[in-house]
This record gives C-alpha cells, sequence and structure tokens, in this order.
C-alpha cells in the first residue's frame, strides 16, 4: 500500500475507534434500554468491518521495532462494571476459548467482551493522535488478529441472538388469541 493508502486506512480506523467506544459509553450510561440492543449491534457490526479491513491487507510493519510508551492505560472497570449493570441476567453466555484448537465450552462475558474491544481500540488511539499512524495501525491489526478481532465476532454473536430472541419471540398465548380473534371476527 501506498503511503496515502496507509493514511486514509489510518483515519478511516481511528474514526470507526472513536465512534465504537462513544457507544460503548452511551450504552453503559444506560440512558436509552431500549436502543441497547440495537446500538451495540451496530457498533459490534462496524467495528469488526475496521477489523476485517485490517486483517485482509498486508501486515503493518511499524518503523520501529519497538512500541512507544503511550503512558498509562486508561481505566475500564468502571465501564465494566456499568455494561455489567445494563447486561445483568444477560451477560454470560456460552462461549469456546478457539473452536479450532479448544473446542471446550467457555463462559464468556458480554461486558468484558466490548470493554477488551474498547482497551485495544483506545490504546490504538492513543498512538493515533500522537502522530503516530503507522503503529497505531500496527496495534489495531496485531490485537484484531490476537485478542479483539474474536472477542468481537463471539460479541456480534451474542448481541444479534438477544435481539433476535427479543424482537421474534413471542407468547404463545398471545400468539393462540390473535389466531383465534384472526379466525373467529
Amino acid at each position: 500500500m501506498s503511503d496515502d493508502e496507509w493514511a486514509v486506512l489510518a483515519e478511516e480506523s481511528a474514526a470507526d475507534a472513536r465512534m465504537y467506544l462513544l457507544t460503548i459509553r452511551e450504552i453503559a450510561a444506560g440512558n436509552s434500554p431500549d436502543a441497547t440492543l440495537p446500538m451495540a449491534l451496530l457498533a459490534l457490526s462496524q467495528v469488526t468491518v475496521m477489523g476485517a479491513r485490517l486483517g485482509a491487507v498486508e501486515d503493518v510493519v511499524p518503523v520501529e521495532r519497538f512500541e512507544p510508551d503511550s503512558g498509562p492505560d486508561p481505566e475500564l472497570d468502571p465501564l465494566r462494571e456499568s455494561l455489567a449493570n445494563v447486561f445483568e441476567g444477560l451477560d454470560e453466555y456460552a462461549d469456546l476459548a478457539d473452536p479450532v484448537l479448544d473446542p471446550e465450552p467457555a463462559v464468556g462475558r458480554l461486558s468484558d467482551d466490548l470493554v477488551d474491544i474498547a482497551s485495544a481500540l483506545a490504546h490504538g488511539l492513543v498512538h493515533h493522535e500522537a502522530g503516530r499512524r503507522v503503529e497505531a495501525l500496527w496495534w489495531w491489526q496485531f490485537s484484531y488478529l490476537s485478542h479483539w478481532g474474536e472477542r468481537a465476532a463471539a460479541a456480534l454473536r451474542v448481541v444479534h441472538a438477544l435481539l433476535a430472541h427479543v424482537r421474534l419471540d413471542a407468547d404463545p398465548d398471545a400468539v393462540s388469541e390473535a389466531e383465534f380473534d384472526a379466525l373467529h371476527p
């Protein structure tokens, strides 16, 4: 890729990362409970596209062979706790640690997944905002392939399943009454 193409990819990725972080914080605030699942679905879908773009391009190789110190990582435990509260009763799900090498069932937590993704994206944003675009791309690509991409895919599947249940599951009594009313006007 040319320098211009890397610059465009870095700007698009930074915008996607910022939007994900903004959306997750909005979800964690709990101000729009009816919009929680749709907002999570959109945020996860968009950030998964970001990761797929990074996974599909050639390996990003930073100029320096070490990662410059970006300072302390942001404290994300309050975000994790807020998300766990928002998803109370729905947070845990059945997961596979590695469907290829370790098919043993495990327990996943949606709040953990959302924050793991946020942490990786925020770390890359620090590099990006310091003018280290290639370093940011390298971090986002590496962390996508090594961790957050899998967490995003798992979380997306869970949010999709939750939203499908909310929208498609119907109370059998209500269905029976509607059928009866439709057949006997």
